[in-house]
C-alpha cells in the first residue's frame, strides 16, 4: 500500500452536559458514550489524528512556510505580507498563518489525547496487546511531534494531556520549557516502546501500511530532541540504536539518487523514518484553512506556494548564499553538488538544466512576465518541477520528509563531535557527503578542532536539509541569534535578518490566543 488514505473519523463530538437546560440528541452524530467500542473505532481513531497533519497550519502549507522563511536558505517573495514578514521577524502577533500554525497542531494533540484516554480502557477482547500498543504508540508519537513542532516554533506552549472536562481545562497555563520539553521526551519514548519496526506482518487492518510511525520514528524525533536541548550524552544512545549492533542497525540506508527523496514516486523509501502522507486523487474540495470535510482534497499547497511563476504563487524564493554554498565544493568529478539542482531550480546550461516544469526556461518565464529568467533561482524541493506532469498542475501528492536517515548521521556526528571523539564524526559526515559525490572530508579537511568540525556541520546541515524546514530550528539550538559574530554572518547570507531583534526567531503566541486564555503567557517574540 503506497500511502495511508486519511479518513476524517467523527469522535469529536459531545462530551458535555447542559445543567438542567434541555438536551437534545441528534441521531445523526455519536458521542464519546456511544463511540470507543470497537476495533474499526479505534483504528479510525488513530487515523483521524493523522488525517490533522494535512491541514494548512501543520504541513498542507502554513507550518513548512513560516519555518522555511525564517532561515537564511529562504526569503518570502509574495503580495501576502505574512509570509514576508515572518521572515524578517516582524511578523504581527494577529498574523492569520501563524494562528492556523497554533491552532492544527493543538487539533492534533486533542485528537491524540482522546485516543490515549479511550483506547488505554480497551478491553483484549475487543483489542489485542499488540494492536493496543501500536494504537497508542501512534498517538503517542504523534502528540509528541506536535508538542515538538509547537516548542521549535513558539518556545514556551501550554501542554495538555487530558480531554478537557470542564470549562476551567480550556484555559491551561503555558508550561515551562523543562515541562514541555519532558513531555516531548515521554512521549515519543513511549511511542518508541509501543511501536513496531514495521507494519508488514502485524495483525489488524494496518497490516502493510506504509507511512504510519514506526520504533525508528520515535528512536529519531526521540534522539533530534535530546539534541535540541543539548542532552548529547542520551542523544548518542538514542543514535547508536540505527548503527552497530543496534535494534535498528540496517533498518535503514540513503538513497542512492538524493532527488528521490522529494519525488511522488519511491516515497517511504528506505531512507525515511517518517513521511506526512499526501495523494491526488481524491475529494473535490481545494480548503485552505478550516478542517476538512470528507470532501477535501488530500493534497499538499506546499507545490503552488513555492512554484515558480507560471506554476505557482512564487511565494518564496531560495537566498543567493544558499545557492552559493551549494557552488563552493565541486564534485570528484568536477561537477556542481548534484544536490543544488534538487534543491533550486536555476538556469544551468552546464549541468543540463534548462527546463522548467518541462518547458524551455527561457521562454517559460518570458511568457509569464519575468524580465530577467536566465538570473532566476526559484524552490524546486517539494515542487511539482521535474516530476514529469502539466505545469498547469499546481496540487501534488507529494509527501512531506519530516525526518530521513541522513539526519541521523549528521546528528550523531554532531553529538560526537560535541562529546569530544571530533575525529570519529568523519565517517557519518562522509556517507552523507559521498552520496553527492563530494571527495573525503578526511582528505581535504582533516584533523578538525571541535569548533570548526561546528562550523563544517552547518555548513553540511545547510546543504543537506535546505527547504526542509530544518535550517531555522538549527540556528536557534546552535544559539547563532544570541552570537554576534553568527548574528552578523547571518545578515550577510540574508538581508531579512538585519531587521531581528532579540526574541523574534520565534513566532509570537497568536494574539487571539492571548486574548481568550488569561493563564497564556506572551514568548519573547510578543
Amino acid at each position: 500500500m503506497k500511502k495511508i488514505i486519511y479518513v476524517i473519523a467523527g469522535f469529536l463530538l459531545i462530551t458535555g452536559s447542559c445543567g438542567k437546560k434541555l438536551e437534545l440528541s441528534n441521531p445523526n452524530a455519536l458521542t464519546t458514550v456511544d463511540y470507543w467500542k470497537t476495533k474499526d473505532q479505534a483504528f479510525a481513531g488513530v487515523t483521524a489524528i493523522y488525517n490533522a497533519f494535512t491541514l494548512d497550519g501543520t504541513y498542507m502549507r502554513s507550518f513548512p512556510g513560516l519555518t522555511d522563511s525564517r532561515g537564511d536558505d529562504f526569503t518570502g517573495d509574495s503580495p501576502w505580507l505574512d509570509l514576508v514578514l515572518t521572515g524578517q521577524f516582524i511578523i504581527p502577533t494577529t498574523s492569520a498563518p501563524v494562528q492556523w500554525i497554533w491552532r492544527d497542531f493543538y487539533l492534533v494533540i486533542n485528537r491524540a489525547n482522546q485516543v490515549l484516554q479511550y483506547v488505554s480502557q480497551y478491553d483484549p477482547s475487543v483489542l489485542t496487546a499488540d494492536q493496543k500498543n501500536r494504537i497508542l504508540g501512534q498517538a503517542y508519537f504523534l502528540r509528541g511531534l506536535s508538542y515538538y513542532n509547537l516548542a521549535t516554533t513558539f518556545k514556551i506552549v501550554p501542554v495538555i494531556t487530558a480531554i478537557a472536562r470542564n470549562p476551567d481545562d480550556y484555559f491551561t497555563p503555558t508550561a515551562t520549557e523543562d515541562v514541555l520539553w519532558n513531555q516531548i521526551f515521554s512521549d515519543f519514548q513511549n511511542a518508541e516502546t509501543n511501536l513496531p519496526i514495521s507494519y508488514a506482518n502485524v495483525d489488524g487492518p494496518d497490516k502493510g501500511q506504509k507511512g504510519r510511525a514506526t520504533k525508528g520514528a520515535a528512536a529519531g524525533m526521540l534522539g533530534k530532541s535530546y539534541l535540541y536541548r543539548k542532552d548529547y550524552p542520551k542523544a548518542k544512545t538514542q543514535f547508536e540504536k540505527f548503527f552497530g549492533g543496534g535494534p535498528l542497525a540496517g533498518v535503514y540506508s540513503l538513497m542512492t539518487d538524493y532527488r528521490d527523496n522529494f519525488k511522488d514516486i519511491n516515497e517511504n523509501n528506505s531512507e525515511s523514518l517518517f513521511e506526512i502522507q499526501f495523494a491526488e486523487g481524491f475529494g473535490t474540495d481545494f480548503n485552505w484553512t478550516f478542517d476538512p470535510t470528507t470532501s477535501w482534497k488530500q493534497v499538499t499547497a506546499i507545490s503552488v506556494t513555492y512554484g515558480m511563476e507560471g506554476a505557482g504563487f512564487s511565494d518564496y524564493l531560495p537566498t543567493t548564499w544558499i545557492y552559493n554554498e551549494f557552488k563552493l565544493e565541486p564534485t570528484t568529478a568536477g561537477k556542481s553538488d548534484p544536490r543544488l539542482l534538487a534543491t533550486i531550480a536555476s538556469y544551468e546550461p552546464a549541468d543540463n538544466s534548462t527546463k522548467a516544469y518541462g518547458q524551455d526556461w527561457i521562454p517559460f518565464l518570458t511568457s509569464h512576465g519575468v524580465t530577467n529568467p536566465t538570473t532566476r533561482k526559484y524552490p524546486r524541493k517539494y515542487t511539482n518541477d521535474g516530476l514529469g506532469r502539466a505545469f498547469e498542475t499546481p496540487e501534488s501528492g507529494l509527501n512531506y520528509r519530516v525526518i530521513r536517515y541522513s539526519d541521523i548521521l549528521l546528528m550523531y556526528a554532531e553529538v560526537l563531535n560535541e562529546t569530544g571523539t571530533t575525529a570519529a564524526a568523519y565517517p557519518y559526515i562522509q556517507q552523507v557527503r559521498a552520496r553527492a559525490s563530494l571527495p573525503d572530508l578526511a582528505v581535504v579537511r582533516p584533523g578538525m578542532n571541535q569548533a570548526q568540525m561546528r562550523d563544517q556541520l552547518a555548513h553540511e546541515r545547510a546543504l543537506e536539509f535546505a527547504i526542509e524546514g530544518q535550517r531555522i530550528v538549527d540556528l536557534i539550538r546552535w544559539g547563532w541569534f544570541s552570537d554576534p559574530a553568527k548574528l552578523a554572518l547571518l545578515k550577510t547570507h540574508d538581508v531579512d535578518f538585519n531587521t531581528y531583534t532579540p526574541g523574534n526567531e520565534w513566532l509570537p503566541i497568536p494574539q487571539s490566543e492571548l486574548d481568550v486564555n488569561k493563564n497564556l503567557l506572551p514568548n519573547p517574540a510578543n
